[in-house]
């Protein structure tokens, strides 16, 4: 009989996966991804800029040029490298536009109306006020880059060949690029913004509410409540992202993330989450269609620019780690729920919060797990992409060991590229590839867990585990996170470094996808607050193992981490390390 009930769950199981296309959310993660990722190419592809073949050959010549003539990268190798940067897709007419209509509220300082409305006259003002701080940057490049150029004519009058020289020079070339991406941000400010923010908020209310309400309504047919309560869920979410644009909070680095399930919290565990909101509270649908996005992201050539000791950092600390972690709370800490171990553990060793959906689906974990662990990550994500540049810069850690340090432990994406950006340009890059090369693991951590659930935790003694077990229990999202990255990837390769920069990069992905992913997680994360309530969440902190749990794996990560870069950057691989 029992043998006869699981043919038939087999049957019953095969029989669904076509109507799984149209009826389950990870598969409408896919095909709504997907197509905005196809209508960016639409946009964007034919609206190459003008003249931007001429400006790539012109400073791709000097680049070869530069990189012949100087054991380091040059003022006039950045300065053609700069010029490559400017012809992008997203200046046209069109992707401005985009941009007005998907931008998130601007920052403010004292008034939070400012990150709304704004008359003309006060928006002017605004503007030339950032105009002395911008001169004052402005002049601050001005003096580094006359010093970066005698520290270089200094170096080059000696043939490249004082090692003390080349050294002096690259060191004055860093503090002037530093100085130049000042001037650059001080100078952003000097131009007014839009006057008034809220007709295109509410205009992309509509486009969302639209966007994923088609899918509510093949899923489940309740679009119309489902939009009832987008509108909640938006006004949350831009508030979140209000709060991420005060001055203070952005010094900080306390983001949209964070201010999301806060405001959430307070709402669920004090007056409640309205009724009518609950079909628009979508964690999974949000977050996994941004991840869709997030995976045109990752580029297989930008994996390969670092060479084996990124893919080294990433690919092998991260399974120890994440094993190591897990272990530990099961033998050690003797954790009751290994869902939430293995999400804890996930989240923590691979890239924070999508790691932990990716694993959450895998093992099934409960939605209240799934916010402990996200919980968790944000706050030591805002510590560490403080505290980790300010501890580089105080102990004088190369920039390439301290990016690769970064880049294999901070979580978010987002809070890598900060940090990295807080030392320089080459430590920017360093973080930002290792933690793509990490990003890469989400699928294979998910698979992983989907096959170790399915043979060793939700077994049946006596019973083998099928394949299609396996199958039915893998997040199909991820299917569409690694087909994006692939086919991008492609695309990429095909099109040629530059051009898919400006196409692809400041076209299809920065000019429009990338954008809407942000406000995809941050109505994931608002939906998490508004579904979380305290009482719930309180079973799993006793004796405060998850805590533990978090703050070891992380201390033996940071460990294994650095010691890892050190070793693959520095000991086995130096000659990669010099020419980064």
């Amino acid at each position: 009989m029992a043998e006869q009930k699981q043919n038939e769950i087999v049957v019953d199981r095969g029989s669904s996966q076509f109507s799984d296309l149209w009826k389950k959310e990870d598969y409408w993660a896919i095909w709504l991804g997907f197509a905005l990722l196809i209508i960016g190419m639409m946009i964007f592809f034919p609206r190459a800029p003008e003249g931007m073949q001429e400006t790539f050959d012109k400073s791709n010549a000097t680049i070869k040029a530069e990189a012949a003539r100087a054991p380091f990268k040059t003022i006039a190798w950045y300065k053609a490298t700069d010029a490559k940067k400017k012809p992008k897709a997203s200046d046209s007419d069109i992707g401005k536009a985009i941009k007005k209509w998907t931008s998130k509220p601007h920052g403010w300082k004292s008034n939070p109306l400012d990150s709304f409305i704004m008359g003309k006259e006060q928006a002017e003002a605004k503007a030339a006020a950032a105009v002395p701080k911008y001169e004052k940057a402005k002049a601050v490049e001005g003096a580094a880059l006359a010093q970066a150029q005698e520290a270089e004519a200094a170096a080059e009058a000696a043939g490249f060949q004082d090692a003390s020289l080349n050294a002096s020079a690259k060191a004055s070339i860093d503090s002037w690029r530093a100085a130049h991406r000042k001037a650059s941000d001080a100078k952003k400010k000097t131009k007014p913004g839009a006057y008034n923010q809220i007709p295109y908020l509410f205009g992309l209310m509509i486009a969302l509410m639209i966007f994923f309400g088609i899918g509510k309504q093949v899923m489940t047919g309740d679009m119309a409540k489902f939009m009832g309560g987008f509108v909640f869920v938006f006004i949350v979410a831009v508030l979140a992202y209000v709060m991420e644009g005060q001055a203070t909070m952005k010094e900080y680095g306390i983001g949209f993330a964070a201010w999301a399930i806060i405001f959430g919290l307070i709402i669920s565990n004090t007056v409640g989450t309205p009724k009518w909101v609950m079909p628009a509270v979508q964690t999974e649908y949000y977050i996994k269609t941004g991840l869709v996005l997030l995976g045109a992201e990752i580029l297989f050539g930008k994996i390969l620019s670092i060479g084996v000791p990124g893919i080294f950092v990433a690919w092998v600390v991260t399974p120890v780690v994440l094993v190591g972690t897990f272990v530990f709370g099961q033998k050690v800490l003797k954790m009751e729920s290994k869902t939430l171990n293995i999400t804890i553990s996930s989240d923590m060793s691979v890239c924070g919060v999508s790691a932990a959906i990716a694993t959450a689906a895998a093992c099934r974990a409960k939605k209240e797990e799934l916010t402990l662990a996200v919980g968790l990550s944000l706050v030591f994500t805002a510590v560490m992409m403080v505290a980790m540049p300010a501890f580089i810069k105080a102990v004088d850690m190369p920039h390439v060991l301290g990016g690769a340090w970064m880049g294999g432990t901070i979580d978010a994406t987002g809070a890598v590229a900060a940090a990295g950006a807080f030392l320089s340009e080459q430590a920017l890059y360093v973080a930002a590839t290792v933690k793509m090369i990490q990003n890469v693991l989400i699928g294979v951590i998910a698979f992983c867990v989907a096959v170790y659930w399915c043979a060793r935790v939700d077994c049946v003694p006596g019973q083998q585990v099928q394949a299609m077990e396996i199958w039915y229990r893998f997040p199909k999202f991820v299917i569409g996170f690694i087909g994006a990255s692939i086919i991008f990837s492609l695309m990429t390769q095909t099109m040629g470094s530059d051009v898919a920069y400006s196409v692809v990069d400041h076209g299809v992905l920065r000019g429009f996808t990338r954008i809407l992913r942000g406000w995809f997680f941050c109505l994931a994360f608002t939906s998490i607050g508004l579904a979380t309530n305290f009482r719930e969440l309180a079973h799993y902190f006793k004796g405060g193992k998850p805590l533990i749990l978090y703050v070891c794996g992380q201390s033996f990560n940071l460990a294994l981490t650095l010691l890892m870069a050190y070793i693959m950057f520095y000991k086995v691989f130096p000659e990669i390390t010099a020419n980064i």
